[in-house]
C-alpha cells in the first residue's frame, strides 16, 4: 500500500467516523433527534418565505418574448425591477403573481445608469390592494447575513410561483463598472446566493422579510446551453433606490450625478487614506463652492472618504442636481460646503455592449393593452402620465395654504430687511401696467432695501446683471415675481416648462444665523416642482409631511448661483391663506438678507 493511499484512507475513515459522530448516539435503524433550535430556525426560514413570496413579480414583455422578474412595493401594484428588464419591452408588458394571474402593466420611471425601472401592475378589480414586500435598511447589511433571492430563474415560473435560493451576503459597498456609460452598480451588495437568467430584477430579502436589494448582475459559466450562476451576484442596495424612488414615481427618465471634479489618491509616498482633488471643472458648482486643486477630500454627503472607490460608491448613490455635503480640507483648515450635484450622463448616451451581463432584448411591435391609457409620452420622461398624476397630488395638497388665484393685482409687502452690515425698512410692490406703445399688460417689480430696485421681468434685451438685482442677491427681485406667479396662476404660468422634480433633500439654515455643528443636520427632504418661464428656471420645495412651501430658487442664468429664498413663520392672512413672515434669502454660500414682513395687501385685478 503506497504513502499516498495510506494518506487517502486514513482521511476518507476520518469522514466517516465524523459523519457518524454527527448522528449522535441514535441506534442503527433509528432517525436521529433534530436539535428543537434547528427546525425553529427552519420554521422561522419558511414563514420568511411563505410571507413574502405574494410580492414577487414574474415580468414578460407584452408579446411574451423575454422575461424576468420583479416585486411589489406598495398596494397599488407599484414595482421594482431592472431597466435591462423592461428595455425592449417597450411601456406596456404583462406581469404574473403567485396567485397565477397575469396582469396587466406599464413603465412608470428608468434609472438607466442604477438599472433600476418602476413599474405598475393594473388590478382585475379598481382599488383592490396588491400583496407587497416592505423595504428594509440596507445599510444595515454585513456580510456574514442570511438572504433569500426570489424571482424566475430560466423562466421556470410557468404558474409565476418564484423560485427560492438561500445563501450568504458575501460583500457589502461593492463597485461595478458601467457597461457602455450604463448599469453601474454603486455600492451594491454582492452574495452568494444563487441567481440566475431571469432572476433579473427580483427582490434579496433579509431574513425578516425585509427587501434590501434588487437583483442585478452576476458572473456566469457559459456552458453549451445556458449560462450558469458561479457564486457571485450582485443587488442594487435598496437604498439607493430610495433616493430615486421620488422621481421614478414622477415617471421621470432620471440620472445620476457626479461632483463635477476628479478626485485620486495622493501619492505613491503619501497617505494611503488622502484622497485629493485633481481636476475641477470652471463651470461646475463645486468650483464655486471654493473646491480646488490640491483639496484632500474628508467625507461626501456625511461619509468619511478613505479611497477613490469608496468615493465613488458613494458618490453613485445620489440622482444629479441633489445637493450634498462636502467636506474638504485646505492645508490645516477644514471646511464643509453644500454642493449641487451634475449630471452624470452626457448629451448623447452610448448603448451598453455588455457581452457578459444583464443584455437588453430588441424592441418588439407595439401591442394592445388597457395599460396603453396610462402611458404619455414626453421628452425627459419615461412615462410622463406618472408626472401629471404627481403634480396633481402635490398642488392638491399646496391648495390647503390658499387660494391666490383671483389675486392678481397690486401685492403690496411691508417689513424691515436685516443683513450683515446693513438693516432699514423693507417694501416689495409687485403690480401690473400697461405699456403705451402696445397696450400689452406687463409686470414691474418694485423693492426697497434703503437703496431702490426696479425690474420688469420680460423687457427685451436685459443682460443678466439686470436680471440678477439687487446685486450678489442672485436675482431677488426675479424671485418674487416667480413666487407671485407660482401662488397666482400655477401650472398655467411657465409655459416653458411645469412638472414634478421627484424628491430632494432640502437645507434651511438657522434663521437666528448660527451654524449648525454639520449641515446635513438641516436636511429635510422635500417633493420638488420644476418651472421655467421667460427662460428663468425655478425649482420650488415642499414639505412631504403637509405639502407647504418651503422654499425655492431660482436661476437667471446657467453655471451661475441661484437666488436661494426660504420660508418660514407662516401666518394666517385671512379667508383660508397663509403667508410666511420670515423670508431668508440666501446666495452662493451666505445669507443675502433677512425680511422680516408685518404685512401683506394682495389685491384682485382691475
Amino acid at each position: 500500500m503506497s504513502w499516498h493511499y495510506q494518506r487517502w484512507l486514513t482521511g476518507a475513515l476520518a469522514l466517516v467516523g465524523g459523519l457518524i459522530l454527527t448522528w449522535g448516539n441514535a441506534p442503527w435503524g433509528q432517525t436521529a433527534e433534530v436539535s428543537p433550535r434547528v427546525r425553529e430556525t427552519e420554521a422561522q426560514r419558511i414563514a420568511v418565505i411563505n410571507q413574502v413570496r405574494p410580492s414577487v413579480v414574474a415580468v414578460f414583455g407584452a408579446g411574451g418574448q423575454g422575461g424576468g422578474s420583479g416585486v411589489l412595493i406598495d398596494a397599488e401594484g407599484y414595482a421594482l425591477t431592472n431597466f435591462h428588464v423592461v428595455a425592449g419591452s417597450g411601456p406596456v408588458m404583462k406581469c404574473g403573481l403567485p396567485d397565477g394571474i397575469l396582469y396587466d402593466a406599464v413603465l412608470v420611471g428608468l434609472d438607466k445608469v442604477g438599472d433600476v425601472a418602476l413599474i405598475k401592475l393594473l388590478p382585475k378589480k379598481v382599488g383592490t390592494p396588491f400583496p407587497f414586500a416592505k423595504m428594509g435598511d440596507s445599510d444595515q447589511v454585513r456580510v456574514g447575513d442570511w438572504s433569500l433571492a426570489m424571482g424566475n430563474p430560466f423562466l421556470l415560473a410557468t404558474d409565476f410561483t418564484p423560485s427560492v435560493s438561500f445563501g450568504l451576503i458575501s460583500g457589502v459597498n461593492r463597485y461595478q463598472y458601467p457597461e457602455g456609460g450604463l448599469l453601474e452598480y454603486t455600492d451594491c451588495i454582492q452574495f452568494d446566493t444563487t441567481i440566475n437568467p431571469g432572476n433579473s430584477g427580483g427582490p434579496l430579502f433579509n431574513m425578516q422579510g425585509e427587501l434590501i436589494g434588487i437583483n442585478g448582475r452576476g458572473s456566469f459559466a457559459q456552458d453549451k446551453r445556458f449560462r450558469i450562476n458561479s457564486g457571485v451576484g450582485y443587488a442594487i442596495s435598496i437604498n439607493q433606490i430610495k433616493n430615486f424612488l421620488g422621481h421614478l414615481r414622477a415617471g421621470i427618465d432620471t440620472d445620476h450625478a457626479t461632483l463635477g471634479a476628479a478626485v485620486d489618491m495622493q501619492g505613491d509616498d503619501a497617505d494611503l487614506s488622502a484622497v485629493v482633488v485633481k481636476v475641477v471643472l470652471e463651470e461646475s458648482d463645486a468650483a464655486r463652492r471654493g473646491i480646488e486643486e490640491g483639496d484632500e477630500l474628508i467625507a461626501f454627503a456625511g461619509r468619511p472618504i478613505s479611497s477613490v472607490n469608496q468615493f465613488k460608491n458613494i458618490l453613485g448613490i445620489f440622482p444629479k442636481e441633489w445637493r450634498v455635503p462636502v467636506t474638504i480640507r485646505k492645508k490645516s483648515e477644514r471646511k464643509e460646503v453644500l454642493v449641487r450635484l451634475a449630471p452624470y450622463l452626457p448629451s448623447v448616451q452610448r448603448q451598453p455592449m455588455n457581452p457578459g451581463g444583464p443584455r437588453p432584448v430588441p424592441p418588439t411591435p407595439k401591442v394592445d393593452s388597457p395599460a396603453s391609457k396610462l402611458f404619455k409620452e414626453k421628452k425627459g420622461f419615461a412615462n410622463y402620465y406618472f408626472n401629471e398624476l404627481q403634480q396633481q397630488k402635490l398642488l392638491a395638497g399646496f391648495a390647503k395654504w390658499g387660494d391666490f388665484s383671483t389675486l392678481t393685482g397690486d401685492w403690496i409687502v411691508d417689513g424691515e430687511f436685516v443683513s450683515e452690515n446693513r438693516s432699514g425698512p423693507m417694501k416689495l410692490h409687485i403690480k401690473n401696467f400697461t405699456a403705451a406703445d402696445s397696450k400689452e399688460t406687463r409686470t414691474i417689480v418694485q423693492m426697497k432695501l434703503n437703496v431702490d430696485y426696479e425690474l420688469e421681468p420680460l423687457k427685451p434685451d436685459q443682460s443678466d446683471a439686470d436680471l440678477m438685482e439687487p446685486a450678489n442677491s442672485g436675482g431677488l427681485l426675479m424671485a418674487m415675481y416667480h413666487y407671485r406667479r407660482l401662488l397666482t396662476s400655477g401650472p398655467k404660468g411657465f409655459e416653458l416648462g411645469f412638472s414634478h422634480g421627484g424628491t430632494e433633500p432640502f437645507y434651511p439654515f438657522p434663521v437666528d444665523g448660527s451654524q449648525p455643528k454639520s449641515l446635513k443636520d438641516l436636511r429635510i427632504d422635500t417633493d420638488v416642482l420644476r418651472t421655467e418661464h421667460a427662460a428663468v428656471q425655478g425649482k420650488w420645495y415642499f414639505s412631504q409631511k403637509d405639502q407647504r412651501l418651503l422654499g425655492f430658487e431660482i436661476t437667471v442664468a446657467k453655471e451661475t448661483d441661484p437666488c436661494e429664498v426660504y420660508l418660514h413663520d407662516y401666518r394666517p392672512i385671512g379667508e383660508g391663506r397663509q403667508l410666511p413672515f420670515l423670508i431668508e434669502v440666501r446666495h452662493g454660500d451666505k445669507r443675502y438678507t433677512l425680511l422680516k414682513i408685518k404685512s401683506y395687501q394682495l389685491a384682485a385685478a382691475k
